[in-house]
């Protein structure tokens, strides 16, 4: 069984209130069995929603409390995401997910990058909450871009 992003396959959860739909991540799916999340949506956000980024750390400092995920308005969202990621994760274990595909970028599904958490578009390396919860937890996660690139080559 695979997790993925709901954004990926064309729901419209992402904070704008659209979607990412990645053809190379529909590809893939073809003909296997997977679930969808959002674990944004799932932690209780709404779509669309501000923007949020993690300031001052990644997912797994988000994870040990070290750190928070903040709107672009300043409200800590952190409980959110957290939630969202816990129920995630419950999931993927219900279905003994081994492998999940994330929105790359995402506070709560970067696999290799994130928001450098000062809203200006500038990303750095990192994970997401959930990228960083399931990979602690035994699941493997990529990216819709590490898709893209394994199907380029």
């Amino acid at each position: 069984m695979v997790v993925v992003s709901a954004c990926l396959v064309g729901e419209n959860c992402k904070y704008s209130g659209g979607n990412n739909r990645n053809e190379a991540v529909l590809s893939y799916l073809e003909g296997k069995e997977y679930i969808t999340i959002c674990p944004e949506c799932t932690g209780g956000l709404s779509t669309p929603r501000e923007p949020a980024e993690i300031i001052g750390g990644e997912g797994k400092d988000v994870i040990d409390g070290n750190c928070k995920v903040i709107s672009r308005v300043g409200v800590d969202v952190t409980k959110e995401y957290m939630k969202g990621a816990r129920i995630s994760l419950e999931e993927a274990k219900k279905y003994d997910a081994e492998l999940a595909i994330l929105k790359e970028g995402s506070p709560s599904c970067g696999v290799n990058k994130i928001h450098n958490g000062e809203f200006k578009g500038i990303k750095k390396v990192g994970k997401g909450v959930t990228a960083a919860l399931f990979e602690m937890n035994g699941i493997r996660a990529i990216s819709e871009k590490d898709l893209e690139q394994k199907r380029q080559k």
